[in-house]
């Protein structure tokens, strides 16, 4: 067995049975990390295929939040292609060469239009690719692109951004950027299960339709994720401090993360914003306490695993994906950065399904950025 590691290494699992595979993926262990503020918010819906097409834009009978600009390739220089994840706070590009190797990036603020509306969107966009060209050494219109920004959630957001955007390369993706983490999958083809402040499951088949699980919001869902296992934190010392629930560590972890003097205290760190951020950062506490035997936390980090292999067993049925055996790239921060915890998800889904390789992606860009590469040049893109 190859150890998980970063999203172009990866994970076999060999043929032996399940049990002995998840005590393999058990074994792992790594560095704490909290989920990146703005990862993986908002709904989700499931669109009609995603493709790279020749022509116009795809906008046609089904309605699709996918692809296009032309197939004409840029004769005389060298090719590159731009990968962008536009996030909820930040938007990074990374320019590749034909080769895949980087060459540049830039980064700018952030790229949800429903957020900061449409110009600025576009501009944060616009700015980061430009750094990102400037540092490669290149110009545009690039060769190709994937786009994978927030809020492209509709037809009707992809209709008010693509205009925009087309011009930054001679085949551009629009996706949502939840899909980049598809990328790192072979031919972009099998599940994408992504947990961080937010969490969703995507699967996508051979033929490029894309379906997806969770992603509802933090209001909603968003079970499993950052933002999910803060809140029950929450609970869990609300209830110890009231005498309603088991006593647990997580009383004083928390009064000592917030420098509070009483319980009382946390009301107001807590009322009128109850920031996503800050609630999702206390999924940390949890994993400190579950590890240190808390029982209270070990069950809120079981229920949350559970939760998200739900999820990505889930997003499986509603696609044929080829063979038995699926591959499966993980995403966000706390599948990136917990290790024992991304071992026990692995763990659970390993019960359902038969996982052939499971990849962590670090950079959604990178990954997005190789394989647009690949779409205009088979056989190449790192």
């Amino acid at each position: 067995m190859k150890e998980l590691l970063s999203y172009n290494q990866e994970y076999e699992f060999d043929g032996r049975d399940q049990a002995e595979r998840s005590d393999g993926v058990g074994a792992l262990s790594g560095a704490c990390g909290a989920p990146r503020p703005g990862d993986d918010e908002g709904p989700f819906k499931s669109f009609a295929p995603l493709g790279w097409g020749g022509g116009a834009a795809q906008n046609v009978a089904t309605p699709l939040v996918g692809v296009v600009a032309g197939t004409q390739i840029i004769s005389g220089r060298e090719p590159y292609a731009v990968g962008v994840d536009g996030g909820g706070t930040k938007t990074l590009a990374v320019v590749v060469d034909a080769q895949g190797n980087e060459r540049g990036r830039g980064i700018a603020g952030s790229a949800n239009y429903a957020a900061v509306g449409i110009n600025q969107a576009v501009h944060h966009i616009r700015s980061a690719v430009e750094e990102a060209v400037q540092m490669a050494g290149c110009s545009l219109p690039l060769q190709a692109a994937w786009l994978g920004l927030a809020g492209i959630d509709r037809p009707a957001d992809y209709n008010i951004l693509f205009p925009h955007l087309q011009s930054l390369a001679e085949v551009v993706r629009l996706t949502n950027d939840a899909e980049l983490v598809l990328s790192a999958l072979d031919g972009a083809v099998g599940i994408a299960l992504i947990a961080g402040t937010g969490s969703i499951a995507l699967v996508r088949d051979v033929r490029g339709t894309v379906a997806r699980t969770g992603g509802w919001g933090h209001i909603i869902g968003d079970e499993g994720s950052g933002y999910d296992i803060g809140r029950q934190c929450l609970q869990a010392v609300s209830r110890a401090v009231d005498g309603r629930g088991q006593q647990t560590s997580l009383v004083e972890l928390l009064l000592n993360h917030w420098n509070l003097n009483s319980a009382s205290d946390i009301i107001g760190k807590v009322y009128p914003g109850g920031d996503k951020a800050t609630i999702a950062s206390l999924s940390t506490l949890v994993f400190v306490a579950a590890r240190d035997g808390d029982e209270v936390a070990g069950r809120i980090v079981q229920g949350a695993a559970k939760e998200l292999a739900l999820a990505a067993v889930t997003v499986r049925s509603k696609l044929d994906l080829p063979g038995e055996q699926v591959s499966i790239a993980l995403g966000g921060g706390l599948l990136l950065h917990q290790a024992d915890f991304r071992a026990q998800v692995l763990q659970e889904i390993g019960k359902q399904l038969s996982i052939r390789q499971a990849l962590l992606v670090e950079e959604p860009a990178l990954s997005g950025a190789r394989a647009a590469v690949k779409m205009v040049l088979p056989g190449t893109g790192g």
